[in-house]
Order: C-alpha cells, then structure tokens, then sequence
C-alpha cells in the first residue's frame, strides 16, 4: 500500500496551486493533494497536517508568508469556521469566476468543451440577501445564545450579525433572543434531548416587508408562550405571523411535522417580478429574491415564449417559475411531489388572476409518462430539480415528449453536466453559453441556466 508522502501533524511551507469546488486551497506534494482552508492560489502557507489519507490529506493554515492579490480584507474568522460564509476570503469578482470555471472544468472533463460558458451574473451588494433564516438555540454558560454550529462539529459560536442574511431578520432574532431569555426559557440539549427551544426560523418578504417567527420547541409547550408572543409583536411590529413548530425528534432535521399558530396570519406574501406569492413555514421559496427575480427573468428570454407554446414545468414548487412564465405562453402545466406546494401554488395562480397554469400533485416521472401517453405535445420543458438533477425516467419521458426547447436551472453543475451529455447524446443541442447566476454570494454554490434545442 502506497503510503502518504506527508503524516498528521507535520508542518510544510506550501505553495498553493488552485482552488477545490469547496472553496479550499490546494497544495500538491508529490502530487498528492492537501486541502487547506483559507488559502488561495499563488499564496505560500506554513501549513500544519490535520489528516493524512490515502489519496489525498486536510491541512490548516498557521500562517501565511504571502497574500494572494484576490484575498478580500477585513473578515471575520467565524463566518468561514461556521460555514456561512466560506468564500468570504476572496474578493467577489473572483468568486464570480470561480464560479463559472466550477461549470467550465466538469464540462472539460465531460469532453464537452465546446460548451460554452457566459460568466457569472453577480450582485450589486453580494452580503444580507437571505429572506429566510434557521437559527439553533443552546445554552452556555448558562445563558441562552443563538449562533451557528462550528462546521463539522455541534459547538454553537454566539452570532448577532450573520452577514448574508437580510439585516432586518438578525435585528428581530435578537429581539426574540433577549425576549426568551427574559422569561427563562430552556435551550434544547442534544446530548439529553431535553430542554425547550431548539430553533429560531424568520422569513421576510423582500418587498412586503412582512415577517414570519417559526418558534421549533422540543416540547408540545413553551412556558409563558401567550407573553412571549405578545412581546414579539409589541417590539417587532412587521412580524404578521407567530408560529410554534413542535419537533420531538432525536434528529437534525429543523421543523417537525406539528404547527401551531400562535397570533397573527398562516402566511406571508411577497412577490417576484411583479408576481404575489403566498409563503408558509414549510414552503420552498427562493432565499435570494433580488438574484431569483434575474434568474427567472433569463429563463422566460431564453425560453422565447411568443404567447402559442405549451410549457412544462416539471419541478414548479409552489409555482414560482410556472407564473413567471404564464403571461407569455398559451399553457403552462406544473408537476410538484409535495401535495403543500400544489395548493400553495394552486392559490398563487388564482391571487394573480393566472388562468392559464395547470397544476398536478406527483412525480415528474409519472406525470411526464402520463403526458406522454396522452399525446401532450410540449414547445417548452423547463427543470429546476433538486441537487442529485433529473431521474433516468425524467430523461427518457422528456424525451418522448420531444419538445423543441429544454431550459435547464441548475444548482449543482455536476448532475447538470452528467443530464447534459445524456440529452446531447440524444440528438439536442446546447444552445447559447451556459448562464452561470450567483444566488448564494460568500458560498462555493452555484446556479445556471441552460438551453438545449432539439436538433432540427
């Protein structure tokens, strides 16, 4: 067995080489890779070994002998030890980029390079664009703090600010922090699975300017919930809704499956180009509304409606992307398998006065077989699915339907290259550069638009 060329806890002076997808530097030794965060190409590191694996190892930076002139000043170590931010070290005209050569390399080493790529549409301010924050609760030193866990680990770092979310949404966490404390309420304890409060989740229409305060307790009843809920409204006049989620679950997972509504309304609206939507606790909505109002607006462009086409929208959610495009098609049908987000978008559709969207509760799979079945004959599919891209059924009954026109939002671009190169291979065309949007400034994610043309 080939035995690592370093060992834990050894100290090198390194020279960094790139930047991996995750963000972290890279240093090779003999060709053999370490990853060390907080460093960027071209900077030379003394770096000490954290771990030492068979093929590659993990580092951490003890100090640096040189700056790379596309490291950003003035940041502060917590967001990139809790993960919020962990691309805040570089200057954003920089992560932009990253970003695009993130889709450049996998679609390289698809042998696809002839796909072209347009670079990233950034923000004019890359910081406080989250409409929805999920913040954890514990206890230390016996005070209740709210934060962010240290990456990989269950230690919460006591936050106010947390740089990327609306500025208003960490002020009303604050408020709700100190108004819980004032009546001794108990963090929850993961060890014991005890205590009261777990999370704190507050989602803000960007336009509406309405807020929405998820309480997730451990237990079916918070102490003094009817003061607590009342000094919420009184210090936080824009919060319209005050919801108790109940999650008595040994779990990660955030919201429990059991609301209560404690005072005000089950939803906020806000809007996206114009266009209302409803939101609740559970709803997917986009978290970035000023980059998702761009992201849609491209793909109704590149989608070249002219008011006679048939759209599918195969992963329509609560109808977000569907609505956009209904004023400029003849039929949009929407498929989502959560039955929550059908009736959310089902309602959207009727607040907006939308007639000409038809939503159906299912799997694109099966709804896609069944619209093949029935002679749909769609112009335009449109995929925005979730992380792991499209099922081999979704592939192979998109292609059935054969539509002319396939618009593809993506937010991983390794399962949107691997969905590429099948629909390449059968007979469609990437159209016009990938369109790479930065929804999540600060972060290595990445989304992109795509449009594949069937070959005439």
């Amino acid at each position: 067995m080939n035995k690592p060329p370093v060992t834990k806890n050894q100290e090198l002076t390194l020279k960094i080489s790139d930047l991996s997808y995750q963000g972290m530097g890279v240093a090779k030794i003999e060709r053999y890779p370490l990853f060390i965060a907080n460093a960027l190409p071209e900077e030379t590191v003394v770096a000490h070994v954290l771990k030492a694996g068979k093929n590659f190892g993990f580092a951490k930076v003890k100090q640096r002998l040189t700056d790379s002139p596309q490291r950003a000043t003035g940041i502060e170590e917590k967001y990139t030890q809790t993960g919020i931010a962990p691309l805040q070290h570089l200057k954003y005209a920089a992560q932009l980029a990253f970003k695009r050569t993130q889709i450049k390399e996998l679609l390289k080493k698809a042998h696809m390079d002839e796909i072209e790529v347009a670079p990233t549409l950034g923000m004019e301010d890359p910081y406080h664009y989250r409409n929805k924050a999920q913040v954890p609760v514990r206890m230390l030193k016996g005070q209740l703090e709210t934060g962010f866990f240290r990456q990989s680990s269950h230690k919460l770092i006591p936050m106010e600010n947390f740089l990327i979310q609306e500025q208003r949404i960490d002020e009303v966490i604050k408020s709700i922090r100190d108004i819980v404390r004032k009546y001794q309420i108990i963090a929850y304890n993961e060890d014991g699975h005890s205590g009261t409060l777990r999370h704190i989740v507050v989602r803000r229409g960007h336009y509406s300017h309405e807020v929405m305060v998820i309480l997730v307790s451990r237990t079916k009843r918070i102490p003094q919930i009817a003061q607590i809920t009342h000094d919420i409204l009184a210090e936080c006049p824009d919060v319209v809704s005050v919801i108790q989620n109940i999650n008595q679950e040994k779990t990660n997972v955030i919201l429990g499956t059991k609301d209560r509504l404690l005072a005000g309304k089950e939803q906020i609206t806000d809007s996206l180009n114009g266009i209302k939507f409803a939101i609740s606790a559970h709803s997917f909505y986009q978290v970035n509304s000023v980059q998702t109002e761009k992201l849609y607006q491209e793909v109704a462009k590149r989608a070249e409606l002219t008011g006679t086409e048939t759209v599918i929208d195969a992963y329509c959610g609560i109808g977000t992307i569907s609505l956009n495009l209904a004023a400029k098609a003849k039929k949009v049908y929407g498929v989502e398998i959560v039955p929550e987000a059908i009736t959310d978008a089902q309602k959207n559709a009727e607040v907006n006065g939308i007639n000409n969207v038809e939503f159906k509760t299912g799997s694109a799979n099966e709804w896609m077989a069944k619209w093949s079945e029935e002679k749909l004959v769609p112009d335009v599919v449109v995929f925005d699915p979730p992380r792991k891209g499209l099922d081999n059924e979704v592939i192979k009954s998109t292609l059935e339907l054969a539509p002319q026109k396939i618009v593809y939002v993506s937010c991983n671009p390794a399962t949107l290259v691997r969905d590429l190169k099948e629909f390449t291979n059968q007979g469609y065309k990437v159209k016009e550069p990938i369109l790479p949007v930065d929804q999540f400034p600060q972060t290595v994610h990445v989304e992109s638009v795509t449009v594949l043309a069937r070959a005439k």
